[in-house]
């Protein structure tokens, strides 16, 4: 399951402690395999519907304590039974997956939220069981800044979710800015795109918000990781903001400088 993707945010960077980067990496290397599944090539629905089941049923098989069928899930059972990670997090990722193989559109943000609940935050959730913080407002807090993370995906990658037939923006917002998915099509950018996506910048900055006191929760190099993660979040918002919102001639990224003023920031929070 290869890891070769370009990520905003660190994974099992060398800021964790070096007994946390085998399990992280291993449900990375699980959620970013399932993800590709539902994402990559041109395989037909039905096709990428059935490697995602044959995904749960290699889950079904590590919590029966039977052998994975295939050997790029050996590593991942073995941090499960060794961790006692919840399983139903690791389902609920391939239950997002394969709603992006048959749903395109989101009617509202709580619509969307949900599909967030699913996608993002069990990755968070896995990470509070994996150093022991995994108490009711911690994951909560997680929830916030997984969710947030994920939108500000959804808002930097416009135009290549509609590429693939995506439209994330909730539908409601659309109609509430008057931007038909004509405009988006066209990457057509106008004051009111550039609204809609202030709003957006905005209701997800506050998410993250929400979510950056855990950070104080956290031990050691952990916190030091959640840290640059929101603010990595936090810094392609405002590169988002700063083109007001035209995401459509250039895909807003972080660049070498941004490292910098993210450290710098995460010394604060």
């Amino acid at each position: 399951m290869p890891v070769d993707h370009y990520e905003n945010f660190p994974v099992a960077s060398l800021l964790l402690p070096q007994r946390l980067r085998q399990p992280v990496e291993a449900i990375y290397r699980f959620a970013r395999a399932a993800d590709d599944l539902a994402d990559e090539g041109d395989a037909p629905a039905a096709a990428r519907l059935q490697a995602l089941a044959a995904y749960g049923d290699e889950l079904d098989r590590i919590e029966r304590g039977t052998p994975p069928a295939t050997t790029e899930f050996a590593s991942l059972a073995t941090v499960v039974r060794e961790w006692r990670l919840p399983l139903h997090l690791l389902r609920d990722l391939l239950d997002a997956f394969a709603q992006d193989v048959v749903k395109k559109r989101y009617a509202d943000y709580p619509e969307l939220l949900d599909y967030c609940r699913r996608s993002a935050n069990p990755v968070g959730r896995l990470l509070l069981h994996l150093v022991g913080r995994a108490s009711g407002e911690n994951l909560r807090r997680s929830d916030c800044i997984c969710s947030g993370l994920q939108l500000v995906n959804f808002w930097q990658d416009v135009a290549l979710d509609w590429q693939k037939g995506r439209v994330y923006l909730p539908q409601s917002d659309l109609a509430r800015f008057a931007i038909s998915e004509e405009e988006i099509a066209a990457a057509r950018w106008s004051e009111r795109w550039a609204a809609l996506l202030d709003f957006q910048i905005e209701r997800t900055r506050q998410l993250l918000l929400t979510g950056a006191p855990l950070v104080h929760e956290l031990p050691g190099r952990m916190a030091w990781e959640i840290r640059l993660t929101v603010q990595g979040g936090l810094r392609i918002l405002e590169r988002i903001g700063s083109v007001r919102g035209d995401v459509f001639k250039r895909r807003p990224v972080l660049a070498a400088g941004d490292w910098l003023r993210m450290g710098c920031r995460a010394l604060w929070m």
